[in-house]
């Protein structure tokens, strides 16, 4: 994420999640049924034949909001696990591991593929925070930021949030976090009297996960005063709570026209 009117080389959240596969490590070819594991690294699944991506520079508001759950929902689906039978040996079973996240245990892969997340709380957000941020007067775009590396990057000057194409890819999940992220950068400048403002501490819990530690530690953030670095450790502390960030939007933030 970036705030680029406090630091043009300051970027944000990555959420390019290598993704890993690792099952039930066996070595010996076991029976018909049983797992077969393996381990690949990508960088995130590959879209299926026909799944076009959103446009680029598409503007997110009410009338493309069918168009990016339609294109979240294709990204699940990707993100889900697959099962492979090989003839005379047995089933293989694979996964797609964002960074940072634990390794699944065989049984818990083979509960994703019974009951996949419906994601029905993140989607909630994700329209919520639309919608408060075309409130505000904020022009969300899939556009790619200034700052190369960022996933989004909000320009108070400009009144822009702009989120970078292939977050969408990541899911909704991830979606909802880089959008709840730059919603909380928004909310900070409101808190500053006004959307174009100088973003301010909104007061909120600065305490940092291990995934969001590892994200302020890269290079990206080398150049972050401390009150810039100060405002990002809110945000990411911040960005898990999906539903926060909407309403703090409604709170600090002037409605369009009012």
């Amino acid at each position: 994420m970036t705030l680029r009117s406090l630091l043009p080389a300051l970027s944000g959240l990555l959420l390019v999640g290598a993704a890993l596969t690792a099952l039930d490590p066996q070595r010996s070819p076991a029976p018909l049924g049983e797992p077969v594991s393996t381990t690949e690294v990508a960088a995130a699944p590959a879209a299926a034949p026909g799944d076009a991506p959103l446009p680029e520079n598409l503007a997110l508001d009410s009338s493309s909001q069918g168009s990016l759950f339609a294109a979240l929902e294709r990204a699940d689906r990707r993100w889900l696990p697959r099962v492979e039978r090989i003839p005379g040996v047995g089933l293989r079973y694979h996964y797609q591991r964002r960074q940072g996240e634990p390794p699944l245990s065989l049984q818990q892969v083979k509960q994703l593929l019974a009951h996949p997340p419906s994601y029905g709380q993140e989607r909630q957000a994700i329209t919520a925070l639309l919608q408060q941020l075309e409130r505000s007067g904020v022009a969300v775009v899939l556009r790619q930021p200034k700052q190369k590396g960022a996933a989004g990057e909000w320009n108070p000057r400009r009144g822009e949030l702009r989120l970078r194409p292939d977050v969408v890819n990541k899911g909704t999940r991830e979606f909802a976090l880089v959008l709840n992220h730059e919603a909380l950068h928004v909310a900070q400048s409101c808190r500053n009297g006004s959307l174009n403002g100088r973003p301010r501490l909104l007061g909120l819990s600065r305490v940092l996960d291990e995934r969001s530690k590892r994200h302020l530690s890269e290079p990206l953030y080398a150049k972050a005063s401390r009150e810039q670095r100060s405002l990002e450790e809110e945000a990411y502390a911040n960005q898990a709570s999906l539903n926060l960030g909407w309403q703090l939007l409604s709170q600090h933030c002037r409605t369009r026209g009012l």
